[in-house]
């Protein structure tokens, strides 16, 4: 079996000097090893070509036979890390609670601890003939949700 810290190693070693960060590693139980990586203006493919290179080089086929895939941490996949939250600040994202409530509203801040969510709702001021559109921020600790992931709009 591969050894999963060994391959995290060998991918920060790379990181060291870049504007990248490690999101996964995952190694399935027939070795096949799957690392993603994620960078504010997206992952260029030559860069995942030379960590890969990096990687075998760090690991020997005579010990372990072994498949390897290096890659984004893929648009609209839920994140997985805080720096993914830092990166998208400003953003549209979708949020899925723990109670199962789903919202969409603009990612506004992101600490190491949790993050802040602006949500735009109808409501009814007294005196007011009709609901009003008004923002709301929500405050959320990471592990106070099952989901967020980055909205993708065509428009």
């Amino acid at each position: 079996m591969i050894d999963r810290q060994q391959v995290i190693d060998l991918t920060n070693e790379w990181l060291a000097d870049k504007e990248y960060f490690l999101v996964d590693v995952i190694i399935s139980k027939d070795d096949k090893i799957t690392v993603e990586i994620d960078h504010a203006e997206g992952v260029w493919i030559e860069d995942c070509a030379e960590l890969s290179r990096h990687i075998e080089n760090g690991l020997s086929r005579e010990t372990e036979d072994y498949e390897l895939e290096v890659g984004s941490a893929g648009l609209g996949q839920p994140f997985k890390v805080t720096q993914q939250y830092k990166n998208h600040i400003g953003m549209e994202v979708e949020v899925l609670t723990k109670e199962g409530k789903k919202l969409k509203g603009i990612l506004k801040d992101a600490s190491d601890e949790e993050f802040t969510l602006t949500v735009t709702k109808k409501e009814k001021k007294e005196g007011a003939k009709r609901p009003q559109l008004v923002e709301e921020d929500l405050i959320f600790p990471y592990d106070g949700v099952k989901y967020t992931k980055y909205i993708i709009n065509f428009k």
